[in-house]
């Protein structure tokens, strides 16, 4: 059952960069536009292109032109994504150009056919030509680095001269904030065991196309008559010791005749789009007029799932602001050049998780991969840290830090007179080390999902070995013997806290898991030091208000918030102790409904708390709110949500809406299965495809309150299904 996928197709031209649209393969992306004068202009972007200073910034900029040019007023001009295809097609009824990039190459295309001849030019079109000091607002584009002892500056592209291969360019960090960022954290010793990320990091491209000659050292150009012509842009990232031979191994790649020329690589490309698709969907359907609503969220739900399928895959996770998308959106105060997002290059778990836990239910595993190997590389630094900052073993991850896992240094504090190395001046974060449990959670499910189990050795063990280690030596026992978790602070929310909420439910939903894994992949110590932490676990935070149990932030508190989260609900999601089919839901709807901070939008989370509490209207009003307000952005393509607190595009806010989505439609529950949990049966039908733990999928179709098509793979598991279609779902769940 092939979904509606949702192509975007435009009939005028746009002006800047925020009018255009996106292709990617997950390592190498570009935003693609055209100028009302026919020219085709790519913003191009890879994943691991990290800068001096820690940023993720553009690999360059590329202007395609052609002689007769397209005709932007033509009837007959479009530009359309394909997202079936993973491509853009501009089209004039006379000129045809697609743009691509390779599924399975990081390399992008552009092929030009056309019914008469023309002449394609393309040139490398800067706009870093000189060193330029970052200063005023834009240094938030480089936050973690305000008020830096030294200037902080942005270096230009160097362009390769009289290169034969074609069009080279590339920039190389000659310094590195890294050894700053250990120095300043007490971490000095640590350089002797680890290498330098970001020092001697070269990356750039090489543009160059069949047939094209060489017109100075940045532009291209084809043969006057030709009908079809194509250009192939290679980008390549490295640590080298010198730029020659960077530049030797970009050019190798560029020549490698090995590798499949366009047109053989087209089909495998399209195949990859294709797999990828028919994996999972969800379209839903009105039942009423709904001007326009269930198919804007359908068109979103595959919007989002293409861009981070654009931006996930390559070395490093994705970036949650602006991912490689980022361009010139012209947002009032911060109208800076396409390098800046904000909130600079650093990962920040809160905003980062979203879209990852969104992927599971689509099956789209791979895209996975990155964020766990970032945080299983990471490790050894975070133990060291421990050791150096609070002389015990065990490694914790902070809320916000660079991907090699040091603080960002105006977090950390520049100033340190006076204080111990463990002493971190941004309160926000102080204490905020709930990520590498979440981060355990998250794969757990994977695994539960997968069975992989190179993923539970090599990624989730360490990892979950180091944390609950670090969370058994770091706290010491209350007098009835129980961990006592101060000081603490329950996200960014409260920052003077005993017990908070996030950390006991972690454990609790943690632990049993972890206790119960296949008894041959874990230690004789494991199961000793998980049953000896089980048995110092506090109680949850649970108080009675207005006559009713209610799950609390922390077992106390400051009286004045700080932000605005919920974090009683994280015994909800992440951490899912409470929902349906679970025990005492109703004394997490208590909480849900008296939460301090009722919002939806970017990563606030309160249509995913709803749908998993079974709480249909609610969580249809967040989710049809979340996908449907176009005016949440500035750019014409509408998949590109924010800025929000975020960036351009906030993929917390896509994210945060698929989890939802796919939670009010079904529900894994130990061994069941809940299929129409919170689902809004008298305004939607819906078609779907989700996958779920223990290797299964579930396909069907709801129509008009009947279940019409329901498929189980595998076979046996169609027992653990249980459909709520009317049922009451305040009532204990049963088969």
């Amino acid at each position: 059952m092939r979904p509606v996928i949702g192509d975007i197709t435009w009939t005028t031209p746009g002006q800047t960069s925020a009018d255009s649209l996106p292709i990617g393969n997950g390592d190498l992306a570009a935003n693609v536009w055209t100028e009302p004068n026919g020219d085709i202009l790519l913003y191009v972007a890879k994943n691991d292109a990290w800068d001096h200073l820690g940023r993720l910034i553009k690999i360059g900029r590329i202007r395609v032109t052609l002689k007769p040019g397209l005709d932007t007023a033509a009837a007959e001009f479009e530009q359309k994504l394909s997202l079936a295809e993973g491509a853009i097609i501009i089209r004039d009824g006379v000129s045809t150009v697609r743009l691509w990039t390779d599924a399975h190459w990081p390399r992008l295309h552009i092929e030009c056919e056309s019914s008469r001849p023309v002449e394609c030019r393309a040139r490398l079109d800067p706009w870093r030509t000189e060193p330029r000091p970052i200063t005023d607002g834009e240094i938030h584009g480089a936050c973690g680095l305000e008020k830096a002892p030294f200037e902080l500056v942005a270096q230009p592209d160097i362009v390769v001269r009289k290169e034969r291969a074609g069009i080279i360019w590339y920039q190389r960090n000659e310094s590195s904030i890294w050894p700053v960022t250990l120095e300043l954290q007490g971490l000095t010793a640590f350089k002797d065991q680890a290498q330098d990320p970001l020092l001697h990091r070269t990356f750039g491209g090489c543009l160059a196309g069949t047939g094209f000659k060489k017109r100075g050292d940045t532009t291209l150009v084809g043969p006057k008559k030709s009908r079809a012509c194509a250009l192939t842009l290679t980008v390549h990232v490295a640590q080298t010791d010198t730029a020659a031979e960077w530049i030797q191994a970009i050019r190798t790649q560029a020549l490698d005749e090995s590798r499949p020329a366009p047109a053989e690589a087209w089909p495998d490309h399209t195949q990859w789009w294709h797999e990828f698709w028919d994996r999972a969907h969800l379209q839903i359907e009105a039942r009423a007029p709904d001007w326009n609503q269930a198919a804007t969220i359908s068109q979103q739900i595959n919007w989002q799932r293409y861009l981070l399928a654009c931006c996930s895959r390559g070395l490093f996770p994705l970036k949650f602001n602006g991912a490689l998308f980022t361009a010139d959106w012209g947002v009032k105060g911060e109208e800076h050049d396409a390098d800046y997002r904000r909130w600079g290059g650093g990962y920040w778990w809160q905003n980062t998780r979203l879209p990852y836990w969104s992927v599971l239910a689509h099956g789209d595993y791979e895209l996975l991969r990155p964020l766990f190997r970032m945080y299983r590389e990471m490790l050894p630094l975070a133990e060291h840290r421990s050791q150096v900052w609070f002389g015990h073993g065990g490694a914790f991850f902070p809320e916000t830090q660079y991907f090699w896992g040091t603080h960002l240094p105006s977090n950390y504090g520049w100033d340190r007179t006076g204080k111990l190395p463990g002493d971190v001046e941004n309160r926000y974060i102080r204490h905020y080390w709930t990520s590498g449990l979440e981060l355990i959670a998250l794969m757990l499910e994977t695994y539960h999902h997968t069975g992989d189990t190179a993923l539970l050795e090599k990624e989730l063990l360490p990892v979950a070995r180091a944390v609950l280690k670090f969370f058994a030596l770091h706290y010491s026992n209350d007098a009835q013997g129980r961990l006592r978790f101060a000081p603490s602070q329950a996200l960014e929310t409260w920052w003077e806290v005993e017990n908070p909420m996030p950390e006991i439910a972690a454990l609790h939903y943690l632990l049993p898991q972890l206790l119960g894994l296949p008894s041959q992949h874990l230690q004789v110590s494991d199961l000793g030091a998980w049953r000896a932490l089980t048995a110092r676990l506090p109680a949850l935070p649970v108080a009675t208000v207005d006559g009713r149990p209610k799950l609390l932030p922390a077992a106390s508190h400051e009286g004045v918030p700080k932000n605005s989260e919920n974090p009683e609900l994280y015994a909800v999601f992440p951490f899912k102790l409470y929902g349906l089919g679970r025990p005492d839901i109703e004394t997490a709807r208590w909480a849900f409904m008296r939460r301090s901070f009722p919002d939806t939008g970017c990563w606030r989370q309160d249509a995913i708390h709803a749908a998993l509490l079974g709480l249909t209207e609610p969580a249809t009003f967040y989710v049809t709110k979340n996908f449907t307000d176009g005016n949440l952005t500035p750019a014409r393509f509408k998949g590109f949500w924010g800025p929000n607190y975020d960036w351009i595009p906030d993929f917390d806010h896509g994210g945060a809406t698929q989890i939802a989505l796919q939670h009010m439609l079904v529900q894994a529950v130990d061994d069941k299965i809940l299929l129409f949990p919170a689902w809004p049966v008298r305004r939607w039908n819906v078609k779907f495809k989700l996958h779920l733990p223990r290797q299964t999928t579930i396909e069907g179709e709801l129509k008009d309150d009947e279940l019409v098509h329901l498929v189980v793979t595998p076979p046996e598991r169609r027992r653990d299904v249980i459909v709520l279609l009317n049922k009451d779902k305040s009532a204990p769940i049963e088969a």
